[in-house]
């Protein structure tokens, strides 16, 4: 039977403990990633594995690396060709076939970084990968999986596609689509509302669905105010000079 990692990465923006101690409570396996050791530490939790380089994990944390007593380590080289976390999934893949991966600390802190953690994660097609976060909880999606969401009437969903000739179903939603092309990073499946229990299924490529947990907060209507300044700033603007 196929067991569940939760992988806690190395992004600055650390989950509260409260998430990541529900989080390893549901897990069968931790697995830190560099500086998400810290995040772990911080919770009073340690980790099954640490995979790393060890070049943002703080000095206590780089201790218990260094001491490999409670945990086993994987520590590679700072001059290598991938990331921490490409090394970790890898470790996951050789170590428990077919796990199931719970990501957290894994949206914050550089642009970049986080745009490839979402790379590496929608690329890891062995199980189910949902993403953890205080804010939202998100689900990879490819080719014929399906996500059912329960008890979320009112919240914000998004849906995004990762994949080219991506191709979608939502329903349960305020907006819903039936056998719609998702564009590769388009903004068609932002900021929908949950109506009931929601379905939303991947017929072809690979996307990324958000249930964010606060609900939809909808944008303020100007006021009649606002449109009479709008349009004094409008009119003053096109009697300037050129």
């Amino acid at each position: 039977m196929a067991c569940k990692v939760l992988v806690v990465c190395g992004s600055p923006v650390v989950a509260s403990a409260d998430l990541l101690r529900r989080l390893a409570g549901e897990c069968d396996h931790v697995v830190a990633v560099d500086r998400g050791l810290d995040a772990l530490l911080g919770a009073g939790l340690s980790c099954d594995v640490y995979v790393g380089d060890a070049d943002t994990v703080s000095d206590v944390g780089r201790a218990l690396v260094d001491a490999a007593d409670d945990f086993k380590v994987e520590r590679h080289n700072p001059y290598k060709d991938y990331t921490d976390l490409a090394l970790a999934l890898d470790s996951i893949r050789r170590r428990w076939p077919g796990a199931e991966v719970v990501a957290t600390c894994a949206t914050g802190g550089r642009p970049d970084m986080a745009l490839s953690v979402l790379g590496l994660l929608a690329g890891y097609a062995d199980a189910p990968v949902w993403i953890e976060e205080d804010e939202a909880t998100a689900r990879i999606l490819h080719q014929d999986e399906t996500w059912t969401v329960e008890g979320a009437e009112g919240k914000t969903f998004s849906i995004i596609a990762v994949a080219p000739n991506t191709e979608i179903s939502e329903h349960g939603l305020e907006w819903e689509l039936d056998h719609s092309p998702l564009g590769l990073l388009a903004d068609t499946g932002i900021s929908n509302i949950v109506r009931s229990t929601a379905k939303i299924e991947v017929h072809t490529g690979t996307a990324i669905a958000y249930l964010l947990h606060q609900g939809f907060i909808r944008r303020p209507r100007k006021t009649r105010k606002c449109e009479d300044q709008l349009q004094k700033t409008s009119c003053t603007t096109k009697n300037l000079p050129l």
